[in-house]
């Protein structure tokens, strides 16, 4: 008898352990990958603005936009201070006013990113306006809880940006496009499937759905991915975060006709390239037909700096012809 309880009193303990050390490893996994250090990347990034930035191995200077106001709007619903540049297209184009694209940059990243200015750069010059933001915890917009929270919250800012260029500048929203990048991607496709009269969306190197974005980073930091449920389940608890919540695979299918374009680098081993089929097959599912750009051997978000000439080209008329009202 005494032996039977001691048993179970082991086996109790061990359980308890057992649990607890999955908690406290699910913590670790969710603290890594979630936390957002204020401000941008690098310090050279720090140092970019409109109007002169470095862009890797492409000149900026053709790109730079020296005309550029600093703005603050909310986000929608939660109504955190959103901070962004608002670039205004030349007026010596040519090209019909009003066409504006919002741009949202990755995660630990901003406005200042160097493929976020450079698409900026492109589009500016093309004659469209633009407006570059800081998503919450990132760049100078205010700091909810110094997490990412995978784009769940984060695409309220997006529609925040949408909001005040409707409001408060008057752009007409067939006019008003949608451009990002990495994480930035993913939130953008999520504020385009959340308000049906965002115009369109050009995504690069999103992922499909954040639960096997989290596994593939987990294998990446050499953590086991079945830390993956943990992880979620602390964010919930700890944030009130419920990452899983929407997904750009989800989002895409509400696209109902309204342009697309899907570009991602062979060679990323960030976000594999294969997300891009997954989102381009879930659009074609629901009768939708997004244009696809794979850039062959190209890393993580580095088409636009590998291939700058031809990405300006397909951007431009991408949202030429997306924002022709």
């Amino acid at each position: 008898m005494r032996r039977g309880r001691l048993f179970l009193s082991l086996a109790i303990l061990i359980v308890l352990l057992l649990v607890a050390g999955y908690v406290g490893a699910s913590y670790v996994v969710y603290n890594k990958l979630s936390a957002v250090s204020a401000g941008c990347s690098t310090a050279s990034e720090r140092e970019n603005t409109p109007a002169q930035f470095s862009a890797q191995d492409v000149d900026g200077a053709p790109f730079a936009m020296p005309d550029y106001e600093e703005v603050r709007f909310p986000s929608r619903d939660d109504y955190l201070i959103i901070d962004a540049w608002y670039v205004p297209g030349p007026s010596d184009t040519g090209r019909l006013s009003g066409n504006t694209v919002i741009l949202v940059h990755g995660l630990g990243s901003c406005k200042r990113s160097p493929a976020i200015l450079l698409a900026a750069g492109m589009l500016h010059h093309a004659g469209y306006n633009t407006l570059l933001i800081d998503l919450r915890d990132h760049g100078d917009s205010q700091i909810e809880d110094g997490r990412y929270a995978g784009g769940s919250e984060e695409y309220r800012d997006v529609l925040g940006a949408w909001d005040w260029l409707v409001n408060e500048r008057g752009i007409p929203p067939e006019r008003i496009g949608l451009f990002g990048t990495s994480l930035g991607a993913a939130t953008a496709l999520i504020a385009f499937g959340e308000e049906p009269r965002i115009a369109a969306v050009w995504e690069d190197s999103s992922f499909a759905d954040i639960q096997s974005a989290l596994d593939a980073e987990l294998m990446r930091n050499g953590m086991p991915i079945f830390l993956e449920a943990g992880g979620l389940w602390i964010g919930k608890l700890i944030s009130g975060d419920d990452i899983g919540a929407l997904s750009p695979q989800a989002a895409i299918a509400k696209a109902d006709g309204r342009p697309v374009y899907i570009t991602h680098g062979t060679a990323d081993m960030r976000l594999s390239a294969d997300y891009a089929s997954v989102l381009a097959e879930t659009a074609r599912a629901n009768g939708d037909e997004p244009q696809v750009w794979l850039i062959e051997g190209a890393g993580h978000v580095q088409g636009i700096f590998e291939h700058t000439a031809e990405y300006n080209d397909r951007l431009i008329a991408f949202f030429d012809a997306a924002l022709s009202g």
